[in-house]
């Protein structure tokens, strides 16, 4: 006789996406990101609201087989990915702690002024954009006047 299996909670499938890793700065996680916007089961299915951060982000495909891969993993047979768009992603949606993250590898974390506050190396003000694009279209290039190394920065969008 088998033992039936007992179903992910919600917290325990917070916890699963919390490990999962943004495909373009895999430093963060899709729940520090905030894309993740909702978990819920409805029956039997766990449904996860996803939001993109921008409509045409090339790694939305990745983030969702990502999203599948890891429940799946965890145990969880009936999952169904709902595209949420409305309210769209905003860097207001970054936690806290993904702030601190990108900041440690590197890549200035976006602030409602439009620029980077210091440097993420040394953290220098003396700041210089180079190009409005970075090496995702969500980041701009800047340059430390100081330590003089180039580094990401994240639009605030």
């Amino acid at each position: 006789m088998s033992e039936a299996k007992a179903r992910l909670s919600e917290a325990e499938a917070w916890q699963v996406l919390a490990g999962v890793p943004d495909p373009e700065i895999p430093v963060i996680s899709l729940v520090d990101l905030g894309v993740i916007r909702g978990v819920g089961y409805e029956g039997d299915t766990l449904v996860v609201r996803v939001t993109p951060t921008y409509s045409g982000c090339p790694a939305t495909a990745v983030i969702n087989m990502d999203i599948e891969t890891a429940l799946r993993a965890a145990g969880v047979e009936h999952l169904e990915l709902r595209r949420q768009l409305a309210p769209p992603w905003t860097t207001d949606w970054l936690s806290a702690e993904g702030r601190a993250k990108l900041e440690t590898y590197g890549i200035a974390p976006p602030q409602p002024a439009g620029g980077p506050e210091r440097c993420p190396r040394c953290a220098s003000k003396n700041l210089h954009k180079i190009s409005q694009f970075g090496s995702t279209p969500c980041k701009a290039q800047w340059r430390c006047g100081d330590c003089l190394e180039p580094f990401d920065y994240f639009k605030c969008i």
